[in-house]
Formats: C-alpha cells, sequence, structure tokens
C-alpha cells in the first residue's frame, strides 16, 4: 500500500473513494484471492498509479469482503475496475487488460498537460489578463491540436473580444454534441452579424410599421447581441404570430438560436412555453 494505492472497504468507501474522487479520479480494483486475471491485473495497476505520481488513486476493493459493494455497483466478474470522478462512475473496464490498454483507459481520465494548462488559462481569463491566457490555450494547441475543449475556451475569448471571423475559425468542424457549449457559441457568432446596425432607427421603423418583420428580425437579432434576450425574443415571437412563413420560419428558427445561447434556466422554459402557445 503506498499514497497513491490502498486498501478500501466498506467503511472508508464514503471518504476514499467518493469524497477522493472530488479531488482527482479514483480507480477502483473489484478483485478476489483466488482470481488469477486479478493476480496479473493488479501489479499493472499498482505500477502506474505509482508512475502518474497521485494524478488518480488505486482503490483495490476484496470483492468477496465487500459483496454489498459490488453489488450496488453492479460488479458481474472480476476483475472490474470502475473508473470515479466526482463521486460517481463515469468508466469501466472488466478482465486483465495488458498494460498499454489501461494506460490509454487511464489517459481518458487523467487531466493531461494541455489540460494543466487549460486550467491555468481560466484562471489568467477570471483575473482579466486574457492575451496570457490566450498565450496559454496556444501552448495547449501545440501539445494536442487536437484538443476540442482548448479550441472552444480559445473561441469563447475571440467572441468577447468581438473577432468573430478567428471564433469562427476556432469552431469549424467541431459537432454539436461534442461539448454543450458548441451551440451556445455558434449562436453568439450568429448575433454577432448584427453589429452595425442602428437599434433606435429599427425601433423606429417597428413603431411605424408593426409589420416591417425585416426591421423586427434585425432588431432582434441587435437587442440578444446586446445581451437584452427577453426583449429580442419578444420581437421574434411576435415574427412568429404574425407570419409563421416569413423567411422560411426565420422568427422560430432565430428563437430556437437564442434558447442554444440560454443554454438553460427559468427564461428559457418560460419562452419555450411562449413558442409553443404561439404555434400552437
Amino acid at each position: 500500500m503506498t499514497k497513491h494505492s490502498l486498501d478500501v472497504g466498506l467503511a472508508d468507501f464514503q471518504q476514499a473513494v467518493l469524497e477522493e474522487s472530488k479531488r482527482r479520479p479514483v480507480l477502483v480494483d473489484f478483485w478476489a484471492p483466488w482470481c488469477e486475471p486479478c493476480k496479473a491485473l493488479k501489479p499493472v495497476l499498482e505500477k502506474l498509479a505509482a508512475e502518474y505520481g497521485g494524478k488518480f488513486l488505486l482503490a483495490k476493493i476484496d470483492s468477496d469482503d465487500n459483496q454489498e459493494l459490488a453489488t450496488r455497483y453492479g460488479v458481474r466478474g472480476i476483475p472490474s475496475v470502475k473508473a470515479f470522478i466526482d463521486g460517481e462512475p463515469v468508466d469501466e473496464f472488466s478482465g486483465a487488460l495488458p498494460e498499454s490498454e489501461v494506460r490509454a483507459f487511464l489517459d481518458r481520465l487523467v487531466p493531461g498537460p494541455a489540460d494543466e494548462l487549460r486550467v491555468e488559462a481560466a484562471e489568467l481569463r477570471r483575473a482579466g489578463d486574457v492575451s496570457a491566457a490566450l498565450q496559454k490555450l496556444a501552448d495547449a494547441s501545440k501539445i494536442d491540436p487536437s484538443h476540442v475543449g482548448v479550441r472552444l475556451d480559445a473561441a469563447e475569448i475571440m467572441l468577447d473580444l468581438n473577432e468573430a471571423d478567428e471564433a469562427s475559425r476556432l469552431i469549424a468542424g467541431v459537432a454539436d454534441d461534442v461539448d454543450a457549449r458548441v451551440p451556445q457559441l455558434k449562436a453568439r457568432l450568429q448575433f454577432m452579424g448584427a453589429a452595425g446596425e442602428d437599434e433606435a432607427a429599427l425601433a423606429a421603423r417597428v413603431a411605424a410599421n408593426e409589420n416591417d418583420l425585416e426591421a423586427r428580425l434585425k432588431l432582434a437579432n441587435l437587442l440578444v447581441a446586446a445581451g437584452k434576450y427577453e426583449a429580442g425574443m419578444d420581437q421574434l415571437l411576435e415574427i412568429v404570430r404574425r407570419d409563421r412563413g416569413f423567411g422560411d420560419d426565420i422568427g422560430r428558427k432565430t428563437l430556437l438560436s437564442v434558447f442554444d445561447l440560454l443554454g438553460g434556466g427559468e427564461l428559457l422554459s418560460r419562452y419555450r412555453r411562449m413558442l409553443a402557445s404561439a404555434l400552437y
């Protein structure tokens, strides 16, 4: 037993595994003394725990002596290895995998150098040093050019700086379902295109002619780009109510983009209900 590897039972499972996994990944190895594959896997796990130097904790659980834990986490055969992060199991494998495969499994869980630079960049950004944050992200991208999180972090900063073209380049090719931020960032890009319009002039056009849906749409985009979400969504709802077919249903489609931008919360729920009412 070392500081990176320890035997765990029911009595200390909460603290040693669930609580500890809120600070670093915890790899739980369910094993038994009679299990030959367990004997082959155990030294591999212990070697990697030492090599990774505390980036994860190896918790070894004798499943015969801790059947309640084995049942709770659905252990049907051993060795069974389950990874915990933030108190929850997030990944697993069964059987005595070779070291290379165990290492690949760990590398999906344990923060690498690029992730560490992302954390540093986030701290610099919160401190207001945007230039240094971007440099950290550039360094991270050199280490791992395909790291989506790094690209999205940089895109967020570019949008904050009104650098739409660079933000668009960073987001290009990233699927919406890869990260919850992707639809939000794409929505922000869409509404940044309204920059340069005059809010007062557009509002005057709408006041003079309530059916000037082109002016309503431009006004809505401008309001959303300025963070005036409710006012912008009110204009989009009015477009839906007045002419659902205008601009190939652009009122509803744009409203859905605002929903992506909002992400969640009471405001989103309220306007979803209002859109449903306007449509049906």
